[in-house]
């Protein structure tokens, strides 16, 4: 099995710009958000029902492209951000997306810290600087509690983006 890194955190975080720089400079694959890609075809406003969906879909992605990966897998998101989202704003908790954080592996989360500026966007829920803190701790709590290894991961892009080499560097050269 090819080691998978996933890109966690927030809102508004730089998931996906990182995702995006760290697949180019390692040319692999990376998994893009399934969240985005389902949302922006709803002509309604989504319920727990979809998060769910969204849940399957991430994991489905994820490995569809594990099994086409040369070395390393980058994952824009993963489901830890999937039941935060569901605890947060619905105050429920998923057997299926339990069951898969007890399971599924990553050689390192990647914690993308609330120290970006936010950016609009109409998927976007949360720009209060004070549930953008909330939400950075439940993240680290969910981290901590799964016992997964992880990093954070602060600053600008570049910042970021050099932190995060390092942190595969390491994890390649075992």
């Amino acid at each position: 099995m090819i080691p998978k890194i996933a890109i966690t955190g927030p809102e508004s975080t730089g998931k996906t710009t990182l995702t995006r720089q760290l697949a180019a400079h390692y040319q692999t694959l990376w998994v893009p958000e399934y969240a985005r890609f389902y949302l922006m075809q709803l002509d309604r406003p989504y319920t727990s029902n979809d998060v769910i969906t969204v849940a399957k879909g991430q994991a489905h992605w994820e490995d569809e492209l594990a099994a086409l990966s040369n070395y390393l897998l980058f994952c824009d998101t993963d489901l830890i951000v999937i039941k935060i989202w569901l605890q947060f704003k619905y105050n429920l908790v998923n057997e299926w997306i339990e069951i898969q954080l007890r399971d599924r592996r990553y050689a390192v989360h990647l914690l993308c810290n609330i120290d970006l500026p936010w950016s609009p966007d109409p998927l976007r829920e949360h720009p209060n600087l004070k549930d953008r803190q909330l939400l950075y701790d439940l993240y680290k709590k969910e981290l901590t509690a799964l016992r997964a290894p992880f990093v954070e991961i602060s600053g600008d892009e570049q910042a970021r983006l050099q932190q995060a080499v390092g942190v595969v560097e390491r994890l390649i050269k075992g």
